[in-house]
């Protein structure tokens, strides 16, 4: 079938199975190109089929040789309809991963679940002994609570009062102002269920009680911070809410591993187009405008140049280089006092009509139909394409 995008706000919803391998072609690809890292050989990435989960098991694998084991959650395309862009990434990695003789196995299913859990346990038993690195990259805005059963919903809200600021529709480049009412009820306690570091603390307490942790083994999760434009709606509002719990419970998980002189870890890095991203208020204009600055700079960094740094440099480099909080801060270049101040003075400018002369918005738009496999430099879409593709390690 040919394959177009089609959207619905600021979702995409098709994908494009070439656009897709591309995508993951041209990550390996980059990282074959940086040389190797002396990193983990034995990888569990939680939430490994898109953004820096994708990244961080592409790394892994042909950055440092590991076999990878995946957790992921999307739908599988059916004839007539495609799979989500995730299944596809997943599909093409196993691929080009056993292609280069590396062991590669992914499970699809809830991460926040029992079941999947424990489905990985068995696979670690049979396959793999034990698991020297483990990922935690989830992004989901809905958790049903494996003890409980109650489902629980993340919002993005401010904290305490209404938060006013301008944003853009990146797809018509029109810039408004919006305006986001503050969390009401259980909304904080909500977000911090589904986006916090409960889930996270579940899975290394569950490796651990199966003796599946190698000695040293090290966890990362990933958070974010951004700027002071973006800190009412986001890092001081409900979402960074989530974010300080995840971080917290990194210290309480490296207190558990200390049996296996083992630690976690909190990444904070750079603002980039997701899917989930895509959808908050004030990040795509803030987004399009850091493009812009970064470029101009030289330091702008997708998901893999990001990941690709954070393990060569810092994970596997020698020196973690944590921040006042305990964190790794991989958003550095984000965050320079440079960067920073010439995004706050295009930001005062900013308008509808001036967007695409100060801003970044074709870049922004290339990026995010490109996680949908659009838009990809060599990909022919006037091209008949078969959208069933499977997994291998599925079947």
């Amino acid at each position: 079938m040919i394959i177009e995008p089609r959207t619905r706000g600021f979702i995409c919803l098709t994908s494009h199975p070439t656009g897709c391998d591309q995508n993951v072609i041209n990550q390996i690809e980059y990282i074959k190109s940086k040389g190797k890292i002396e990193g983990a050989k034995k990888v569990l990435v939680i939430g490994s089929s898109t953004g820096f989960g994708l990244a961080s098991r592409i790394t892994s694998a042909f950055g440092s040789d590991a076999a990878t084991i995946g957790v992921f959650f999307d739908k599988a395309p059916v004839v007539g309809r495609p799979g989500t862009p995730g299944y596809y990434n997943t599909a093409f990695f196993e691929k080009h991963a056993h292609k280069a003789g590396l062991y590669a196995k992914s499970i699809n299913g809830d991460a926040f679940s029992n079941e999947i859990k424990q489905e990985v346990v068995n696979l670690i038993k049979e396959d793999l002994g034990q698991i020297d690195l483990i990922i935690y990259s989830l992004a989901s805005p809905v958790r049903k609570h494996p003890i409980s059963g109650k489902r629980y919903k993340s919002v993005l809200k401010p904290i305490g009062e209404t938060f006013t600021n301008k944003t853009v529709d990146f797809h018509t480049g029109a810039v408004s102002e919006i305006s986001i009412e503050p969390a009401q009820g259980e909304d904080i306690e909500n977000t911090i269920t589904v986006m916090g570091g409960e889930d996270w603390k579940m899975w290394i307490d569950t490796l651990k009680a199966e003796n599946l942790l190698a000695e040293g083994a090290t966890t990362v999760a990933y958070s974010y911070i951004g700027p002071d434009v973006t800190k009412p709606v986001y890092r001081n509002g409900t979402i960074g809410a989530a974010k300080d719990h995840l971080e917290a419970t990194a210290f309480k998980i490296t207190e558990d591993l200390k049996s296996i002189h083992g630690k976690a870890f909190v990444s904070v890095n750079k603002a980039l187009v997701t899917q989930a991203s895509s959808a908050i208020p004030v990040i795509p204009l803030y987004i399009s405008l850091l493009f812009k600055v970064m470029k101009e700079k030289g330091i702008h960094e997708g998901c893999i140049e990001q990941i690709q740094r954070l393990y060569s440099e810092r994970l596997f480099g020698g020196d973690v280089a944590l921040d006042e909080k305990g964190r790794i801060r991989i958003d550095d270049w984000e965050m320079r006092e440079d960067v920073q101040a010439e995004i706050s003075e295009l930001w005062e400018k900013a308008t509808s009509e001036n967007l695409a002369e100060i801003g970044d918005l074709q870049g922004y738009s290339q990026e995010f139909f490109s996680l949908f496999g659009f838009k990809v430099p060599g990909v022919d879409y006037d091209k008949d394409v078969n959208e069933v593709v499977v997994v291998p390690s599925e079947n």
